[in-house]
Order: C-alpha cells, then sequence, then structure tokens
C-alpha cells in the first residue's frame, strides 16, 4: 500500500470542488503535509486515473494540478452541455490567438502581418475573455503594446507552460505554408521590447 494513502482521499476531495488548478505548495498547506507527499500522492492519482482508463484525468496545468474530462469522451460531453458558453472562439479570434502563443510577445501589427487583416477587434475579445494580456511595450515600433497569452490560456487548453505547445510545424497544410507563416513572423519581430510585470493573470476575467 502507498504511503501517501492517508492524503490521496483529502486530495481528491479538494481537486474534485476546485474550479482553478492548484498547487501541490497550497494542497500541502491545507492537508497539513509536505510538499513531496503531496506532489508523489498526486503523480500516483493521475497515473492511477491513466491505467483505468477513468472518464476524467488529472494533469498538472498552469502551475498547478486539476481534474479534466477525458479527451475521447468531449463529443459526447459537448452534446450534453454547451463548451464555454456563448462565448466560442470564432475561427478569427483562434487565428489571433494562435499567433500571440507561438510569437509571443508580439504586437497587434504583427498579429496582422501573419493574418492579413486587421486583428484589433480579435485581439479585444481575447483580453476580454483573459486569454490574452498587455505584456509591454516595444521601443522600436513606437511604443507599440505588446501582447502574450495569460494563465488562463494555459489553464483552459490544458498546457503546463508554453513550452508545450505543439510544433508550428503540426498545422501547416506544407513546407511553403510554414516557411511564409515564419516569414511574416520574422518581418515583424520585435528586437526590443519593455515587459511589464505588473499585469497580474488573476486580474484578468476568466473565461466561465
Amino acid at each position: 500500500m502507498s504511503e501517501n494513502t492517508a492524503v490521496r482521499g483529502p486530495l481528491e476531495a479538494l481537486l474534485f470542488v476546485s474550479d482553478e488548478p492548484v498547487s501541490a505548495a497550497r494542497l500541502a498547506r491545507l492537508l497539513e503535509a509536505t510538499p513531496g507527499e503531496v506532489e508523489s500522492a498526486l503523480a500516483e492519482l493521475a497515473q492511477e486515473y491513466r491505467d483505468a482508463e477513468r472518464g476524467f484525468q488529472l494533469r498538472e496545468v498552469a502551475g498547478g494540478w486539476r481534474l479534466y474530462t477525458h479527451p475521447a469522451h468531449h463529443d459526447l460531453i459537448e452534446q450534453y452541455v454547451l463548451s464555454w458558453d456563448t462565448r466560442r472562439l470564432s475561427q478569427a479570434a483562434l487565428e489571433a490567438l494562435s499567433v500571440v502563443a507561438y510569437h509571443q510577445p508580439v504586437t497587434r501589427a504583427g498579429v496582422n502581418a501573419v493574418r492579413g487583416v486587421n486583428s484589433e477587434g480579435v485581439i479585444a475579445s481575447l483580453m476580454e475573455k483573459g486569454l490574452v494580456r498587455e505584456a509591454g511595450r516595444d521601443k522600436n515600433q513606437g511604443n507599440a503594446i505588446l501582447y502574450s497569452t495569460t494563465r488562463t490560456f494555459l489553464e483552459k487548453f490544458g498546457l503546463k507552460d508554453i513550452s508545450d505547445l505543439p510544433p508550428l510545424a503540426a498545422f501547416a497544410p506544407d513546407d511553403d505554408t510554414e516557411r511564409a507563416i515564419r516569414e511574416r513572423l520574422s518581418s515583424t519581430e520585435m528586437s526590443a521590447f519593455e515587459v511589464d510585470d505588473s499585469a497580474d493573470d488573476d486580474e484578468i476575467a476568466e473565461v466561465d
């Protein structure tokens, strides 16, 4: 029997009622356990759910741990509930969000260069949903605002950090398209910018 048995039940209860990722350190404080015990128990639970092919998964995302429904059942779940209520992302929003995610921090001009259309409206919408935030100013581009993704973005897309993004090549239909995208990005690359660390992701309204 695992030496972490005593904390497994309480961990499951806390994770079940959490609507955002919870760090192992915070869970350890709540359970009056050591971070090592909690980390080990979380890893055991995640593996147990995978091995048993449960309808949910325990995943480490955005600096914490959270329960998610299993991807294999997403089509069924979508038939039962509305995903992201009435604010589902449009194709334009997905395109702009992808540019920001893969080339952050990036200005609106950089997003426009890749998409070929004005992106002011969709960027504003992404900020309203808490997926994108202002990350500073580019001194070489007339102090244009730089945009980056938020912790909410990581949470909603199930990513531990930005390095978990799939390679850009996975989305380009062919080598020429991938090359064209990279060239457009490079043409607007920011060589000098000031990142504003005062913008706290927690202050941005999340998508319910």
